[in-house]
């Protein structure tokens, strides 16, 4: 078995799905669907709505050095995944890797683990999700790692090429070929729930939109 794996980079999201994402909260899509939210423990250290492909990157605790060599891979769109096999002592993020994410094109990061560096991820102003803050970085050790392959990213299987959104409530993962149906609902629903807070703002009752007073007056019957 080799050390390395790194598999070819996946074919990018169509820049229509993406502006179609970007307008889509992940917490409409929470309203129907349950799979593919990765931990909310996963935050945002520097928050917008972005969305972009998926590459997926795995690496051992201690050791960056694919990652480093991965950020050379990067094309613009990517968002960059990183699957860190469970360790939770060693940011492999900083700013130097923002740096590096940022002037390749790269969307935004996300780490299933902590980062470090926040002054610098702020002044670079790059999209970045993470489990928090951690003062002990990786290294270049030479351990391992592979790069495009499905990975695990806060309990959610990720696909290289899958659709990545992320915004102020968290990070959704869609298989390609669902992700512009997902963001269409979400955007016509969101337009319905901007209708319906006006009519509540104008006196209408929450319950009588949604239909839950009905089923309150349903179960006294």
């Amino acid at each position: 078995m080799p050390k390395y794996v790194v598999e070819p980079m996946p074919a990018p999201i169509s820049a229509e799905v993406v502006a179609l994402l970007e307008q889509t909260e992940t917490a409409t899509v929470g309203h129907w669907r349950h799979w593919g939210f990765v931990d909310r423990r996963i935050q945002g250290v520097l928050r917008r709505r972005v969305a972009g492909t998926a590459v997926t990157l795995q690496i051992p605790g201690p050791d960056s050095t694919l990652l480093h060599h991965a950020l050379g891979l990067l094309r613009p769109g990517d968002v960059l995944v990183v699957d860190r096999l469970g360790d939770d002592r060693h940011a492999c993020w900083g700013g130097g890797v923002t740096v590096a994410a940022k002037a390749a094109g790269a969307k935004a990061g996300v780490v299933d683990g902590p980062c470090t560096d926040i002054e610098e991820i702020e002044a670079s102003d790059f999209p970045m999700w993470c489990r928090g803050m951690a003062p002990i970085t990786t290294r270049i050790y030479d351990l391992g790692g592979r790069l495009n392959v499905p990975v695990s990213i806060g309990g959610t299987v990720v696909m290289p090429g899958d659709a990545v959104l992320c915004d102020d409530s968290g990070v959704l993962i869609l298989p390609p070929g669902e992700a512009e149906a997902e963001a269409r609902t979400a955007i016509a629903r969101q337009e319905r729930g901007l209708g319906n807070q006006d009519k509540v703002a104008k006196g209408a009752k929450l319950g009588d939109l949604s239909g839950a007073s009905a089923k309150v007056q349903a179960g006294l019957a």
